[in-house]
């Protein structure tokens, strides 16, 4: 995936990474691509947070890839800063042609080039190939994660 731009997402992004968000059978079920303004209004507060990085993946001039890296400093650790993944997603024609590494690695470098100890992720639990290939990248399943809709 030489051919392949990694950048910092723009306002002008968000329509193209929300139809990302929607392609794929949980998505379909909890996104509205259809109604930007939430998004565009949580896309200020992402934009605005030098701990957030949301980027996309370019290929000649259209997005094809995103994900989203949030530092979490705590306390544990020994005061450690931690990386969070979230929102991996490639668009259906770009699948298999190892995009999703691409972008999984960068962020793994961008996390360790922040100072991060330790990058972490959650994925659905019917997400059976993307568990294995958090895997073969080299995550382990260490914890069992828990969510509260409010």
């Amino acid at each position: 995936m030489t051919d392949v731009i990694i950048r910092r997402a723009t306002g002008a992004d968000v329509p193209a990474i929300v139809a990302l968000l929607a392609d794929d059978e949980l998505g379909s079920t909890r996104e509205s691509p259809d109604d930007l303004a939430p998004y565009e209004h949580a896309f200020a507060q992402i934009d605005a947070d030098r701990g957030e990085h949301l980027v996309v993946a370019e290929r000649d001039h259209q997005v094809i890839g995103t994900l989203q890296l949030s530092l979490l400093p705590g306390l544990s650790r020994r005061g450690a800063l931690r990386a969070q993944i979230e929102g991996v997603r490639i668009a259906g024609s770009a699948r298999g042609l190892g995009l999703g590494e691409t972008l999984v690695r960068w962020a793994i470098d961008e996390a360790r080039s922040l100072g991060c100890v330790l990058v972490q992720l959650t994925s659905d639990k019917t997400r059976g190939d993307a568990h294995r290939f958090y895997e073969r990248l080299g995550f382990t399943a260490s914890h069992e994660g828990f969510k509260l809709p409010l």
